[in-house]
């Protein structure tokens, strides 16, 4: 048989074998992240009757969502959230900065310093709550004992709604502001040895080449590090959760942990899974809020 008889094989298009190739990472993306995301609006749209649970779910609507907005614990614990979010984020994100720049300084021995950033954020959210319960506690309790050596009386930290949530981002900030060092040392180190040289060549102080160098070249790595520490935010559960438990009362009570309690507590699953959809709504809408801004910038840079 002649090869010209021989029918050829078609080779295959590379959009088609690009679909080929992403199907694997689409259906694992659909199985982890959509397929849950679904489930929960759908949960979010019946109710159950926990008194009679055979029958079944049953479906409401949006009812799940009036009754939120509705409910003055949902909004006291949303404005909870706020205040974490506006103290911790910047303060995390100040803190961070400066312990990045300090790892970032050429030591003779700098793993020290480096191991000392990633300890924080490798400890337990549960344990560093634990930990900073311990540091407030009102009779053996660290701060009160310092305060006390200075002659001032003792303060009831953890039972006082104000001292409580102060003491909170005290300890949030304190673990998170590793995280924040972390990437953010990242991204010093991509930033070129010449241009400092250049500019103090040119008599450019310190602090000058810190605002006209360090942070505009590390604008892209503090923008990731908002987002992350922003998300986690809006989630933040375990460190009020071991340091008050949402006390006292639920003055220091956050949405995740309004949305554990009316899940796994009061078992009303239609009603937290209402709750956990407007807290992925509002980490969506910080999200997009943060890469709008983003894009903007870079438009900018990219027009000037």
């Amino acid at each position: 048989m002649s090869d010209a008889a021989v029918p050829k094989q078609k080779d295959m298009s590379e959009p088609m074998l690009g679909a080929l190739l992403l199907l694997p990472a689409v259906l694992l993306l659909l199985l982890v992240v959509v397929y849950p995301i679904g489930t929960l609006f759908w949960t979010s749209l019946h109710s159950v009757d926990n008194a009679n649970p055979q029958a079944g779910e049953q479906w409401v609507g949006i009812a799940n969502y009036l009754r939120a907005f509705d409910d003055d614990r949902f909004w006291h614990a949303t404005l909870q959230t706020v205040i974490y979010i506006v103290v911790t984020v910047p303060g995390a994100l100040v803190v961070g900065l400066g312990l990045a720049l300090l790892a970032n300084q050429p030591f003779r021995i700098q793993w020290p310093v480096r191991l000392s950033l990633l300890l924080p954020w490798a400890l337990p959210l549960v344990f560093a709550g634990l930990i900073f319960r311990w540091f407030f506690e009102y009779q053996t309790g660290i701060v009160n004992d310092l305060l006390a050596r200075i002659g001032v009386e003792p303060l009831g930290w953890l039972s006082d709604p104000t001292l409580a949530t102060i003491a909170i981002c005290i300890a949030i900030i304190w673990k998170a502001s590793s995280f924040m060092a972390l990437m953010l040392l990242a991204g010093l180190q991509t930033i070129p040895k010449s241009l400092y040289e250049a500019a103090e060549v040119d008599g450019a102080s310190k602090w000058q080449q810190f605002v006209e160098i360090t942070l505009p070249m590390l604008r892209p790595s503090i923008f990731v590090a908002l987002i992350f520490r922003t998300i986690t935010a809006i989630q933040t559960f375990d460190i009020p959760y071991a340091m008050t438990g949402g006390g006292p009362g639920d003055a220091t009570e956050t949405l995740a942990m309004y949305i554990h309690k009316s899940t796994l507590d009061f078992l009303d699953f239609g009603y937290g899974s209402a709750l956990a959809a407007l807290m992925f709504l509002f980490s969506m809408v910080a999200t997009s809020g943060y890469l709008r801004y983003t894009r903007r910038s870079s438009g900018r840079g990219a027009e000037e």
